[in-house]
């Protein structure tokens, strides 16, 4: 008897070990969880914070504009690694190219932030300090608000207007911006610039014929796709695109003043 005790109680123990994996090495993968994009009630996607929660857009996957497609090796203000890469960065014309590699050579040391000068056109976008992209569905329109460049902000009017005809307005530094929405994507036309601004970090040249279609989409929640084409006949060959994506950043945005 006390055998047949002995050997069920060992047979027990070695099936629970079994069904349990006890005594074995096991390894267990966890997949990131991915959040859904948020949306408001018409499903419409909202690109700033929920209700009740804390955040904003950051660490953008580029320092400058750059073309598509193109490789070069530059520093988080946009200085070239090579000044023989100049070039390549975007289709300029001779002078505009000329202009970009002027700006290069000398450190950049020109650049209007340096005098407290907003950084306009999608420069803003990329600013370590982030933004804020605010929806106001009730009278139609959108702000950018920036946690750089002077507590500036951008507006974004989403009433069908269409842009101006940039020789018929006054230049300003973000311009005159109209949106739409094309599916789960907000695309935005801009022209009406002035040209004392440098509209990305690394000196590019822009005149005040610049006009610019930005598209913003949100995949999933942690995500901000940005695609800018940049469509300036006095300064570049022909228009070309840059994209970069943008990280959710919980907890508030931080403001900054300049002061030279």
């Amino acid at each position: 008897m006390q055998n047949f005790t002995k050997i069920f109680s060992c047979t027990t123990l070695a099936l629970t070990l079994a069904l349990s994996g006890c005594g074995e090495a096991t390894t267990t993968t966890t997949e990131p969880t991915v959040q859904a994009t948020p949306r408001y009630d018409d499903n419409t996607i909202r690109f700033d914070r929920a209700p009740g929660e804390l955040g904003y857009w950051a660490n953008s996957s580029k320092h400058a504009l750059v073309e598509n497609g193109v490789e070069v090796a530059m520093n988080e203000m946009g200085l070239l690694a090579n000044i023989e890469d100049a070039s390549k960065v975007a289709p300029f014309m001779d002078w505009s190219l000329a202009l970009y590699k002027y700006r290069q050579t000398n450190g950049l040391k020109d650049d209007p932030v340096s005098v407290c000068i907003a950084p306009a056109g999608p420069r803003h976008l990329q600013d370590p300090k982030g933004f804020r992209i605010i929806q106001d569905r009730n009278y139609e329109r959108v702000y950018v608000m920036f946690g750089g460049g002077n507590r500036n902000w951008r507006l974004i009017n989403m009433d069908g207007r269409i842009p101006p005809n940039p020789d018929e307005v006054t230049g300003t530094y973000y311009g005159y911006s109209t949106g739409h929405w094309e599916g789960d994507t907000l695309v935005v036309e801009s022209s009406g610039f002035n040209d004392r601004f440098w509209f990305s970090n690394g000196g590019l040249p822009h005149t005040p014929a610049l006009h610019l279609t930005e598209r913003f989409s949100r995949p999933d929640h942690d995500t901000l796709i940005y695609s800018v084409t940049v469509d300036d006949a006095r300064a570049y060959t022909r228009p070309w695109t840059s994209e970069w994506t943008l990280d959710w950043v919980a907890g508030d945005i931080e403001e900054s003043f300049c002061e030279q």
